[in-house]
């Protein structure tokens, strides 16, 4: 998902090439039962040991990744800094994360569209207005 996503110009452009890869993911449905971070996550949050500790160290990698990318995008002015960037990383993996988890038990593809447009909606509302 992030390799794809640096090719994009840092910046709020990035920031939607992750959301996008991630959506695009799930929609694919490369593993079944969605999401591997998300399942595996799921079964193995209550058991210590390697594979849980793995699971978070990789979920948290990817938060970070995330968090840069919108840290980034506020320094150059395209997100307002009115938000902390963990907080937008944060809100923007929950988009993505509930499309995975609502189709894995609806089986209905337009939660994708529906993450999309959550996370459109929210990237553009915190972008600074343009000058007149």
């Amino acid at each position: 998902m992030i390799d794809p996503a640096r090719e994009a110009p840092q910046g709020v452009a990035r920031v939607w090439a992750l959301c996008e890869r991630m959506v695009d993911y799930a929609e694919r449905q490369v593993f079944p039962g969605g999401c591997f971070f998300a399942s595996a996550s799921a079964e193995f949050n209550n058991r210590p040991g390697q594979v849980r500790d793995r699971v978070g160290e990789m979920i948290r990698s990817w938060l970070s990744y995330l968090e840069h990318a919108v840290e980034q995008a506020q320094e150059a002015g395209e997100i307002d800094d009115s938000i902390s960037a963990r907080d937008l990383a944060f809100q923007l993996d929950a988009f993505a994360q509930a499309s995975n988890s609502q189709f894995q038990l609806f089986r209905d593809p337009v939660v994708f569209d529906e993450a999309r447009r959550a996370i459109r909606e929210r990237i553009e509302s915190l972008r600074p207005a343009r000058a007149a």
